[in-house]
């Protein structure tokens, strides 16, 4: 989960082709399935790079292979580039990895093709108790346990202390209207800099919008078993929409309503000293620090609020998932992997590292710093795109509710018209 989310990093959609080379081996476990076996093993680890600190990696390699006597870890680091092409072919042949690494929003494509091992009835072993209810969300299908959490991330919003000082600012905002009220005393205060933003917020920034819809009770879509259908349309969704839009006309932000977060990318616009906020992810700081070191004492971070005074608005989180291939030979020691790594004292390793802990409560690695506490606090209420196979295309293409967006933020259309548009595109991807 980079800037965005590491799941959001995958490429395309699988297309039909693959489609039906991934059903073909569906079920299929290709080798000795969980019969415990002797002699000399090696099980295949694919993880993503960036995603486990190497001192982690390092540690549970040598503490699993000391535990699986003639047993070597084959650890591969894969490139999220073009990952989701290279999973499919490897899931598809006979050589397949034995655990993999696989991004939230990917899950449920290959779960549904049934190329990943159903780990349902292993959920007890894999402290399924603790696990990230919107990570559990995106490994699961049609009932089914495909993935389990792995770690996640999400947004809050990052804001300069000196400048909320100056402002008469005491603390940070707890409710919308605070939010709104603290954008007004910033530009009371620094407004006569032409330059100056109270807040950064890019038009087609859809993360922070899916805040805005689920803290007025809506939803990208309705599920209905393994059916998706769009509903963007309902009066909550096109509440947290306004929301949006009154934001952006509040902060007199300068950011493109045509583009995202990442175009230009936010980070180096807060940099540049003019920004006194915007919505990103704790990692962004150093990023902005690249350009102006003093930025890492200066910054601290809220959740985003909720409109419900004292509460935190529920976020988007992004991140990766762990699973089992179908096709792996050595299932018995890929739960083993997993079991470990899902265990307590390596899930710790990620809270440590600034990350949200896929397998584990204990988040409070996390309160030494600001930044990463505020993550943590808004982690409670976390919350998953749809888990659909259909999501892939979505992201990977032409989204709908970034075109939602700016045709809203824009006054290209109505509000009614915007939805109503998206809807019918999200509509056509969840068919497909």
């Amino acid at each position: 989960m980079r800037v965005r989310s590491r799941s959001a990093v995958g490429g395309v959609a699988l297309a039909a082709t693959v489609a039906l080379a991934l059903a073909g081996c569906a079920g299929s476990s290709g080798g000795s399935g969980e019969a415990a076996q002797s002699g000399p093993r090696t099980v295949t680890v694919w993880l993503m790079n960036g995603s486990a600190p190497t001192t982690l990696t390092d540690a549970l390699h040598k503490e699993f292979e000391a535990a699986h006597p003639e047993v070597t870890v084959k650890y591969e680091i894969q490139q999220w580039n073009g990952i989701q092409d290279k999973l499919t072919t490897a899931l598809s042949g006979n050589d397949a990895p034995d655990v993999i690494e696989i991004g939230n929003t990917q899950a449920p494509k290959f779960a549904a093709a049934e190329v990943l091992t159903d780990l349902t009835a292993d959920a007890g072993a894999l402290s399924g108790d603790q696990w990230l209810a919107s990570l559990k969300a995106s490994g699961s299908w049609d009932g089914k346990q495909y993935a389990i959490p792995f770690y996640a991330a999400n947004r809050e919003v990052l804001y300069r202390k000196d400048m909320f000082e100056q402002a008469g600012i005491t603390a940070a905002p707890t409710s919308r209207q605070e939010w709104l009220d603290a954008i007004a005393k910033l530009r009371a205060t620094f407004g006569s800099d032409p330059d100056f933003q109270a807040l950064y917020l890019p038009g087609q920034n859809w993360y922070s919008l899916l805040s805005f819809i689920y803290d007025e009770g809506g939803d990208i879509a309705k599920q209905d078993g393994t059916k998706f259908t769009a509903s963007l349309d309902s009066p909550q969704a096109k509440a947290g929409l306004e929301f949006y839009k009154q934001l952006t006309e509040a902060s007199g932000t300068k950011a493109p309503k045509d583009a995202d977060e990442q175009t230009p990318e936010q980070a180096g616009i807060y940099g540049g000293g003019k920004v006194a906020m915007f919505v990103g992810l704790p990692w962004e700081v150093a990023t902005a620090a690249k350009s102006d070191p003093t930025l890492t004492a200066k910054t601290s971070a809220f959740p985003i609020p909720s409109k419900d005074a004292g509460k935190t608005a529920p976020v988007f989180q992004g991140g990766s998932n762990l699973a089992i291939p179908a096709k792996s030979a050595n299932q018995d020691l890929a739960k083993d992997y997993l079991k470990l790594m899902a265990s307590a004292k390596y899930q710790a390793d990620f809270a440590k590292a600034g990350m949200i802990p896929g397998t584990s409560s204990d988040t409070s690695a996390l309160d030494a710093d600001p930044v990463n506490a505020a993550m943590a606090k808004a982690s409670k209420n976390g919350r998953s795109v749809p888990a659909t196979p259909g999501w892939a295309a979505i992201e990977a293409g032409q989204n709908p509710l970034k075109d939602m967006l700016t045709a809203y933020l824009t006054g290209a259309k109505d509000i009614d018209a915007a939805t109503s548009d998206a809807n019918a595109a999200l509509n056509k991807a969840f068919a497909g």
